[in-house]
């Protein structure tokens, strides 16, 4: 079955201001024809290198896409640099040229000279046409494998994809589907997890499994390729259903909803409410809830309390408690917790209290508390690692927390 590759022309993708998102829209496209994308490559505006890239890239796999570098400068290289690769020559097409010309005439404009670099086809390809830019595409068949020129800019590039590689990809691939599973999991660490579930994967070899740790959590990707989407998606179910009742309930989601998400649509169903006081996370827990459309049909608001007089003007946290346990305690979180659902009415209150760092001598130890209508609780937990994924792991904590309360409601 025919794999590909994808190669994203220009410097400005090495830099930390740009991100390649016209490689995430391809992968998906292509996915959904069956097409594995094995590699992903970013190449600066340097010819030779990006000569020596597509002719890797030819040589390895059957579908070859490259994104960018089809502009009228000197730095968009992508034409040159696969005709180089393929030893072909360019060829000018006055007809091309015609068409940009009228473009800019009918916005007012004058094209400039250097435009009619984007008239040069590459000796044998067939010219796509851009209804939303200056700069055509261009598919070339070299030795089995398609070659495909797309624009930089994304609205480009997606309408060219659709209108003429899509119906052509569709006329040469064979019949194929990929299926995918995804499970998430949280209070497990990566070793664990892989312990327990690789002596089930490792008895398929022709299903790829991915195991990622994702901000505190752990992803598990189940992905089948099969001329038949029913052979796929039997293949995936029959490894997803050995590897379920392992993990038990660490598994949050089954469908790659996120876990505030997944607590959001639990509250909802059992029509409660929720809020948080938070010290360490300073808002963060607030934000992850929030980020969820529709969040206000049970998330009521929040306490951000960062010193011990906000703790106790704010959440009624005694003075004495913090005097006698100090602020990062088990009975501070529990206080916390209370004194916030007390004062917003809600069924469930969530509490973080720790260190979050970078210094001092207890960095990573956190509290996390939980009000529920029946009792109040808290977990001491401790974290390694900066500053970042501290906070981010006792937001997880304490989300799964909650969705632990409320599976037994």
């Amino acid at each position: 079955m025919p794999d590909a590759e994808i190669i994203a022309v220009g410097s400005e993708l090495l830099t930390p201001q740009r991100l390649d998102t016209n490689s995430l829209y391809l992968t998906d496209q292509l996915n959904a024809l069956g097409v594995e994308v094995v590699r992903k490559t970013v190449v600066g505006d340097e010819r030779d290198r990006l000569t020596d890239t597509i002719r890797g890239a030819i040589a390895r796999s059957q579908i070859v896409a490259l994104t960018g570098g089809l502009g009228p400068t000197e730095d968009d290289l992508t034409r040159d640099a696969v005709a180089s690769a393929l030893g072909r020559t360019l060829e000018f097409h006055q007809d091309i040229c015609d068409q940009i010309e009228e473009r800019f005439r009918r916005t007012g404009r004058k094209m400039s000279e250097i435009n009619r670099r984007q008239a040069f086809v590459i000796v044998g390809a067939e010219v796509l046409k851009n209804d939303r830019g200056t700069a055509p595409g261009q598919w070339v068949q070299e030795a089995g494998a398609s070659i495909m020129l797309l624009p930089g800019p994304p609205n480009e590039l997606k309408a060219m994809f659709e209108q003429h590689c899509l119906p052509r990809l569709e006329r040469i691939l064979p019949a194929q589907a990929i299926r995918t599973y995804q499970f998430r999991c949280v209070g497990i660490p990566e070793s664990d997890l892989d312990a327990l579930i690789s002596p089930v994967y490792k008895q398929y070899p022709n299903l790829a499994t991915t195991i990622l740790a994702v901000s505190g959590e752990i992803h598990i990707h189940l992905r089948a390729r099969c001329a038949e989407a029913d052979r796929a998606q039997a293949l995936v179910d029959e490894v997803a259903a050995k590897i379920d009742p392992l993990l038990g309930d660490r598994i949050y989601s089954r469908n790659g909803d996120s876990l505030e998400k997944v607590v959001g649509d639990m509250l909802r169903a059992r029509h409660a409410s929720l809020c948080v006081a938070e010290s360490a996370t300073g808002g963060l827990l607030g934000g992850r809830i929030t980020a969820t459309p529709s969040a206000s049909d049970y998330f009521a608001g929040g306490f951000i309390t960062y010193t011990n007089e906000m703790k106790t003007r704010l959440l009624g946290v005694p003075e004495s408690l913090l005097a006698e346990h100090g602020a990062v305690s088990e009975p501070v979180a529990i206080a916390m917790a209370r004194g916030a659902r007390e004062r917003l009415g809600t069924s469930y209150a969530l509490s973080i209290t720790g260190y979050a760092g970078p210094t001092g001598e207890q960095v990573g130890l956190a509290y996390i508390g939980l009000a529920a209508p029946d009792k109040a609780e808290a977990r001491r937990v401790q974290f390694g690692g900066d500053r970042d994924r501290v906070r981010m792991f006792s937001t997880n904590t304490a989300l799964d927390m909650l969705r632990h309360a409320l599976a037994r409601v």
